[in-house]
């Protein structure tokens, strides 16, 4: 049995990682590069980066092939698209771009420190009506678990 932080550490070894200010440059530099955004919608709504593309993690395979419904034909076309993954904290993204690497996707790597970093470096994170989310919004957004509790809320009671 392997515990989740071993499972993450493995996966380090095949995947190439990006700090949020790589991300950054890479972004002026490239302005064909795919953010991909894995984390929940309600994650999503309350702030991302600008111009990224949402697709949960819990239907990421699925979006990457044609034949199923929840296939997104930008996804499928972007095999050979430099591609970020981008989650809270970079673990789910490093497991996410794997698994695209798995699925024949060239060039993708994943967000070292995830959003938590992101917004550490003071890189501008946008809500679903396109606002400027003012940064310690975001860090009290993060630190309260605010999407679990929505999607779970018996949490509530047991954090009490």
């Amino acid at each position: 049995m392997k515990t989740f932080k071993e499972i993450i550490n493995e996966a380090r070894k095949e995947v190439k990682e990006l700090f949020p200010w790589d991300v950054e440059q890479r972004m002026q530099e490239n302005k064909e590069l795919l953010l991909l955004d894995i984390r929940e919608e309600c994650e999503y709504s309350a702030f991302h980066v600008q111009n990224s593309m949402l697709i949960p993690r819990g239907i990421l395979e699925t979006a990457c092939e044609e034949e199923y419904e929840d296939s997104v034909p930008e996804l499928i076309n972007a095999r050979d698209r430099e591609i970020v993954v981008i989650c809270r904290s970079g673990n789910r993204s490093i497991l996410a771009a794997q698994t695209m690497q798995w699925l024949g996707y060239k060039d993708v790597c994943s967000m070292q420190t995830g959003l938590r970093g992101w917004n550490d470096y003071e890189l501008p994170l946008i809500n679903r009506r396109r606002e400027i989310v003012d940064p310690d919004t975001v860090e009290e957004l993060l630190n309260a678990g605010f999407c679990s509790t929505l999607m779970h809320p018996d949490r509530r009671t047991l954090q009490s």
